[in-house]
């Protein structure tokens, strides 16, 4: 491999000609031959392996203010050519980059990431920005359009602000760690203007919300496939730095509405969590008011305060599924919305797939529904929509699951009831079921949770009766002994 030279150049220019005089310039000499400190820039000048016509080149690089720094970038370039000796085909695409770099007046690539890139046999031009490769990873992704527009708005509000300008194979643990750093502090800022005693303070972050424990899951989880999608296309090699950031879940967990807690609710207006639970009397109450106020939906919701299941997977179960006679219903379909616009779609999760047992009470009110919907359907004649669905509205057409929300918040607000949103239901049912002794790998199931782990960590603290029992227990033992004692 050539040596390369190292040399002075400067911008003068022949007085009869114009043309500029390069390194023949008699200024930049001494008498003595050696190089004139007072004049002139220093540069370098290697040769380069062929190009892929076989043509020669060289890589020459000026403008360096001292004879160091061209030594130093001259030392960097044969280093990179090293990194490939023997193989022509890498030694030639190492040479494209050095020219590339000195034509576009950029540094020269790192030694150790080009290093990286030979070892993963990955290609060696220089790697997108997190920008440009999220901008095109997002336009060939073959996933369901909401999770598509959920990802969109995650690239858009947080990764690409504050990890765009990154090299992808530059990314680094440090990086997203930063990331995530900012966002706690911009939820600090929301918190303080949004307690703050001046109104234009206040009147800035209005309609703006913090970025919640669950968001900051879904930007680690978008982070994490993007990179992998990335590893998997052979672009970087390596490990998935999004995958090393732990980021606390920070999950709230169920509150139930206890008679203190209700009485301070109606003397204040103070709700003590984001999520709140119904007691079972709590359940009954509202339950028979929606039946006398909104016997339309009043089945659906018995149905999701009984058994646990979604909204969507109410809205969507189908009537093929309902057996009333087994007491049971197989849940493998929901709708989703994508914005305002509905989606039919089984459930994501293989969990999600499943058989829901159906007590006598929930038996008796889908049977008793299910002869309403017949008078319904017989009323409407030909107009009656098949829809294929168990639950519809008084017309035959689907519930919108976002009208179910709303008519739910209105009815308990009219019901005068402490505040849950329609998805405590959910937790209502699996909180009771727990307090009654059943299973938790049941109560699991029943949920469509792949896991008994996020049954466990979400109720386990607002069930009581485990807990009374283990005192009970240690009660019982001290007072034996105390008898024998005695």
């Amino acid at each position: 491999m050539p040596d390369g030279s190292i040399f002075k150049r400067c911008g003068c220019r022949h007085p009869d000609t114009g043309k500029p005089l390069g390194n023949d310039c008699p200024k930049l000499r001494r008498a003595n031959r050696a190089w004139n400190s007072d004049h002139g820039h220093w540069a370098y000048q290697l040769e380069l392996p062929p190009a892929t016509d076989g043509g020669r080149r060289q890589l020459r690089r000026s403008s360096f203010p001292t004879r160091r720094a061209a030594a130093d970038e001259l030392d960097h370039a044969r280093d990179l050519l090293a990194l490939a000796d023997g193989d022509r085909r890498r030694r030639t695409e190492i040479a494209d980059l050095l020219q590339t770099a000195v034509r576009a007046k950029r540094p020269l690539p790192e030694v150790d990431r080009i290093r990286q890139r030979l070892r993963g046999d990955g290609a060696l031009a220089d790697m997108p920005t997190v920008a440009e490769y999220l901008t095109g990873w997002l336009t060939h992704l073959t996933i369901d359009a909401n999770t598509q527009r959920g990802y969109e708005s995650i690239a858009r509000v947080h990764l690409i602000p504050h990890l765009g300008d990154i090299p992808l194979d530059k990314l680094r643990t440090t990086h997203i760690r930063a990331m995530f750093a900012a966002i706690e502090r911009r939820n600090d800022e929301i918190a303080a203007a949004k307690a703050s005693s001046d109104p234009v303070i206040r009147a800035s972050v209005t309609g703006v919300r913090p970025t919640g424990a669950t968001t900051r899951q879904r930007i680690r989880a978008c982070l994490r496939k993007a990179i992998n999608d990335a590893l998997a296309d052979e672009l970087i090699v390596g490990a998935n730095p999004a995958a090393l950031v732990k980021v606390p879940a920070d999950r709230p967990l169920p509150i139930v509405w206890e008679d203190e807690r209700v009485q301070r609710w109606k003397t204040t207006g103070e709700v003590p969590g984001p999520v709140m639970v119904w007691t079972d009397s709590q359940v009954v109450q509202f339950l028979d008011y929606a039946a006398a106020h909104a016997p339309d939906l009043h089945p659906m919701w018995h149905y999701m305060a009984y058994r646990g299941p979604r909204r969507g997977e109410a809205c969507g179960l189908r009537d093929s599924e309902v057996r009333l006679h087994r007491r049971e219903t197989t849940i493998n379909n929901q709708i989703a919305t994508h914005g305002y616009t509905t989606v039919q779609k089984p459930p994501k999760s293989r969990a999600g797939n499943r058989d829901v047992a159906l007590d006598t009470d929930t038996t008796k009110v889908l049977t008793a529904y299910k002869a309403r919907r017949a008078a319904w359907q017989l009323a409407a004649g030909d107009t009656w929509p098949d829809t294929g669905l168990f639950f519809v509205r008084p017309d035959g057409k689907p519930w919108h699951p976002n009208a179910v929300t709303q008519r739910f918040r209105k009815l308990v607000r009219k019901a005068g009831m402490p505040p849950i949103r329609l998805h405590d239901l959910r937790h209502s049912a699996a909180t009771i079921a727990l307090d009654a002794g059943v299973d938790i790998k049941v109560v699991s199931e029943q949920l469509g949770h792949s896991t008994t782990t996020l049954t466990r960590d979400t109720y386990q603290s607002v069930t009581k009766r485990m807990h009374q029992d283990a005192a009970d227990a240690v009660a019982k033992k001290i007072n034996r002994k105390r008898r024998k004692a005695g």
